[in-house]
């Protein structure tokens, strides 16, 4: 780890504690600096988009911390379903101490000039996600994959903090549910091309006569 990153790592730490009172903002990163003993221009190198910084390097280590943990799990006989499900699980289970920090930070990304920001955290996400789970598309459903699952992950985030059932076991029991419901699609769009298909060749077929 370089000299950089273990002064942003040092101030991420220090700056979950702040955000919880002062959201994901200059305050809590200039409080964190200060616990840290960091000078304002150790702060701006580390974080120059300050808040933005700060919440790009969260996911980005979350995201690297997830896959360090699933890296050490035997998932070759595990369906896929279960794949998906053990990563997001892991996921949340790794940050449940800092739940309220999470609930701030759903609150800043839902502001306006932060849509981009959050697509592209939540896409770099499941995109780590699926890596993990072991997909290998490269047509239209690798696109179609992440933008399901980005559903999935960002809805049982949502019912994750507002859980309060041991072990989080009634979130857990809605994320099976809609994996399952996610799941049905891609069965659904398979049996829709296959009556299309078929009615396009009767069509064919009347047509064909017709003309003769």
């Amino acid at each position: 780890m370089s000299n950089s990153d273990k002064t942003r790592h040092v101030i991420l730490d220090r700056a979950l504690a702040h955000v919880v009172f002062d959201g994901w903002s200059w305050k809590a990163l200039k409080a964190a600096a200060k616990d840290a003993n960091i000078d304002p221009i150790m702060l701006k190198r580390a974080f120059p988009k300050g808040p933005r910084d700060l919440v790009y390097y969260f996911s980005e280590s979350a995201d690297k911390l997830m896959l360090e943990e699933l890296g050490h799990l035997d998932i070759g006989s595990l369906p896929i379903r279960e794949r998906v499900a053990t990563a997001i699980k892991t996921r949340l289970q790794q940050n449940i101490i800092h739940k309220e920090a999470l609930r701030k930070l759903l609150s800043y990304l839902a502001l306006p000039r932060n849509f981009l920001l959050s697509a592209s955290l939540t896409y770099r996400t499941v995109d780590s996600i699926w890596y993990f789970a072991g997909d290998n598309s490269t047509d239209f459903n690798f696109y179609t994959k992440r933008g399901l699952l980005a559903g999935v992950y960002t809805s049982t985030i949502l019912y994750w903090l507002a859980d309060q059932s041991e072990d989080c076991t009634n979130t857990w029991a809605f994320l099976d549910r809609r994996i399952s419901e996610v799941l049905k699609i891609p069965s659904l769009t398979g049996v829709l091309k296959k009556q299309a298909s078929s009615a396009l060749s009767k069509f064919k077929r009347t047509r064909s006569r017709i003309i003769l």
